[in-house]
């Protein structure tokens, strides 16, 4: 691909020869002689000189100097990715229904869908257009997956789950297992409540791998449009997740939580139940969320509270030490003035 036609799909600023052949995407210190490499922060600077790269793509607010072409972008992050689109060499998958897969009853197929070896689509299973199903897969009852979707190797879709467009669904997840609900009885045992909801996941959801979703007790469990959830994340029955969120790695959300839109839910953040995070919420890692949260507003701490003030009490406790020795001196200093009193008398 040439550099031009890089420099066309990014709306980036080209400098030098646009003619140049590019084969691929590298780090500066590893890259080929016909490699792209990508310049986005300050501390990559000093690499741009003894990168073998031949060409760059640089964030325009960088001071630096170089003899090869480059790129100009405004948004680093953004472009990163557009860019990397480009030269993705993800395995392409023809249509096919491989024999070893299993069907059930009234299974309808959309358009050029795959579904690979020893897969289990079970009966009434609604598939869309252009649909991907991974070897050994497992699709349950009444399952409706839209159009565009990838289903990784060893994921289970268990019975009346609707999941829509472009979503993505990695290896060993489970969507759609019992909601965690039991009650307990006179004699102290503990009785399973019956699940009977159901799990719906909007467009353009993406879902790590080895995450489990569980349905609802009564009605739905929601993960709403543009959700994205790292590895390893724990989301309860009756959750409703709003648009465009980011759930990190081993976060855990209990039941009957509502997340708004536009939240980030950092890394093994644990969240009680039946709380209400509001929109526009930022919660750091290892924060333990008991109470509704309010908008627009950084989160920090066990139990949660507003960054600056958990940055605030973290201090306070930091000062604990030397608190606690100077309240020792200070018990020193007056025993033995108390001793020089009562000799004195």
């Amino acid at each position: 691909m040439k550099l031009k036609e890089i420099a066309q799909f990014a709306n980036g600023e080209l400098s030098g020869d646009g003619e140049i052949e590019l084969s691929g995407v590298s780090e500066l210190l590893t890259a080929k002689l016909t490699d792209l490499a990508f310049v986005l922060d300050v501390q990559h600077i000093p690499e741009i000189s003894k990168s073998n790269a031949s060409a760059f793509v640089i964030f325009k607010d960088l001071k630096f100097e170089t003899s090869k072409p480059y790129i100009l972008i405004g948004n680093p992050h953004l472009t990163f990715a557009k860019i990397l689109t480009l030269f993705l060499n993800q395995d392409k998958f023809s249509p096919e229904i491989h024999s070893t897969a299993v069907l059930g009853k009234n299974v309808k197929f959309g358009k050029d869908v795959f579904i690979g070896a020893h897969s289990v689509i079970e009966d009434e299973v609604v598939i869309g257009d252009y649909t991907c199903i991974m070897s050994l897969s497992y699709v349950g009852r009444r399952v409706k997956i839209g159009k565009n979707s990838i289903i990784y190797p060893n994921v289970s879709v268990l019975r009346d789950i609707v999941i829509g467009n472009n979503v993505i669904i990695h290896s060993g997840t489970v969507i759609g297992s019992d909601g965690f609900g039991y009650a307990k009885d006179e004699v102290g045992k503990y009785n399973k409540i019956p699940q009977i909801g159901s799990v719906i996941i909007e467009d353009d959801v993406e879902i790590g791998s080895n995450v489990s979703i569980d349905r609802a007790t009564l009605g739905k469990t929601l993960i709403k449009k543009g959700t994205k959830i790292d590895n390893l994340v724990q989301v309860a029955h009756n959750v409703i997740i709003g648009e465009n969120v980011i759930l990190a790695g081993q976060a855990g959300i209990s039941g009957s939580v509502t997340v708004g839109n536009n939240v980030i839910i950092a890394g093994q953040v644990g969240i009680a139940d039946h709380v209400n995070i509001k929109d526009n919420i930022i919660i750091a890692a290892q924060t333990g969320v008991s109470k509704d949260l309010e908008p627009n507003k950084i989160y920090f701490g066990t139990p949660a509270k507003e960054m600056g003030e958990a940055k605030r009490s973290l201090a306070e406790v930091s000062r604990l030490p030397k608190l606690y020795q100077k309240v020792k001196d200070l018990e020193k200093k007056i025993s033995e003035l108390s001793k020089d009193n009562k000799t004195s008398n």
